[in-house]
């Protein structure tokens, strides 16, 4: 949490359950698991904390991720806000709204929908206010979907990072390909604003 006017700044839900790596998580990306696969060998499980964040339009709601996770997590932006409500309290109030794919990125709209990349299946999926979720896109090309944001003009837009494709995970050997894309999708609504 940042307070902008002041500059202060405190953590919240650090090392809660949903805010790091499901223990029970193993990705499989390109047809292979993903593993960390030093140089030299040895292998350990990708282990990588809240990294997907977004707000809802009115600011009310925080929705975030693990990426390494499935679970879209949500709570209210004034509990976090609270200091006086201890971490083992600030827990009780967090929503598992359930199963969404793997994810790197999130963003919401201005009706509250959110967009998630699932970089096990190559797309991008709307969770819709109601649980309700759907996939909008899904292509070969879409390697590690991230960074994704809404434009003015009623795009989605979002990366190809290739993260999979890393040295990290091939015993040293850089398996990304360029040119790295940018990808856009018309969903005809704006972002959430901003205040």
């Amino acid at each position: 949490m940042l307070n902008l006017k002041t500059g202060k700044a405190f953590r919240r839900l650090n090392g809660d359950k949903s805010t790091v790596p499901d223990p029970n998580f193993i990705p499989k990306v390109e047809g292979e698991v993903l593993l960390k696969r030093k140089e030299d060998g040895p292998t350990e499980p990708i282990n990588f904390s809240v990294d997907g964040i977004a707000i809802s339009p009115d600011g009310n709601i925080l929705y975030y991720c693990p990426l390494s996770s499935r679970n879209l997590y949500s709570i209210e932006t004034e509990l976090l806000r609270n200091r006086s409500i201890p971490d083992e309290v600030l827990s009780s109030y967090v929503k598992n709204l359930g199963e969404k794919g793997a994810s790197d990125g999130l963003m919401s709209d201005v009706k509250g929908t959110v967009y998630a990349g699932d970089y096990e299946n190559n797309s991008i999926r709307t969770i819709l206010l109601d649980g309700t979720m759907k996939t909008i896109a899904h292509d070969p090309r879409i390697l590690w979907s991230d960074t994704l944001s809404i434009g003015p003009d009623k795009y989605l837009y979002f990366i190809a990072n290739q993260l999979n494709r890393q040295a990290d995970y091939h015993y040293g050997k850089d398996l990304r390909e360029k040119p790295y894309s940018l990808f856009r999708i018309k969903i005809d609504e704006l972002p959430a604003p901003t205040k």
